[in-house]
């Protein structure tokens, strides 16, 4: 799914903020489900997008784990851009192996989107609003007003994690997938 994400996301258009057909979505959800495999090459990229948000969404406690959330909701009340950095870095450490691999691509994905965002009208702002509920979420559930909060300081954060991905996570993150 990240391949086909990081060759096609690029160049289309508002990827990860459209879905693809609701029928094609749970009917391949329900393949990969059951272990069948499935060619997501001929699929549309829209429905990719969604099945890879609907996989994050799906991680145990989150791939960057619910109980650093406070944590991570505070990383942005910190002093300048550097000591954010430092902060996430030091976060990140705290994250099973598994998680930060995935992490790397995902955000490999999303600067490579964000690079042609020109083309594909998803700048960080829009990435971030979109796949950040799929990246982290309170221990508990709470009340609407909290939730609509948190939702927005957590996709300030991704935002900024896209900004700054190259610094957090090293330059090799944009080429992670190679010369495909």
């Amino acid at each position: 799914m990240l391949s086909l994400l990081y060759q096609e996301g690029p160049s289309t258009k508002g990827i990860f903020r459209r879905s693809g057909s609701a029928k094609t979505f749970k009917e391949l959800k329900e393949k990969l489900d059951s272990g069948t495999e499935v060619d997501l090459a001929h699929e549309s990229i829209f429905v990719t997008a969604s099945l890879f948000k609907d996989f994050l969404r799906n991680i145990p406690g989150s791939i960057l784990s619910s109980q650093l959330c406070d944590k991570w909701v505070s990383v942005l009340d910190q002093g300048n851009n550097e000591e954010k950095i430092k902060s996430i870095q030091r976060l990140i450490e705290h994250l099973p192996r598994a998680n930060v691999v995935l992490l790397r691509y995902i955000f490999g994905v999303l600067h490579g989107i964000e690079m042609r965002s020109e083309e594909n009208q998803m700048n960080a702002f829009n990435l971030a609003v979109c796949i950040a509920p799929s990246l982290l979420w309170p221990p508990v559930s709470s009340t609407p007003d909290i939730e609509s909060e948190f939702i927005k300081k957590i996709s300030s954060l991704v935002q900024f994690l896209i900004e700054n991905c190259c610094r957090i996570f090293g330059d090799e993150i944009t080429s992670l997938f190679g010369e495909i």
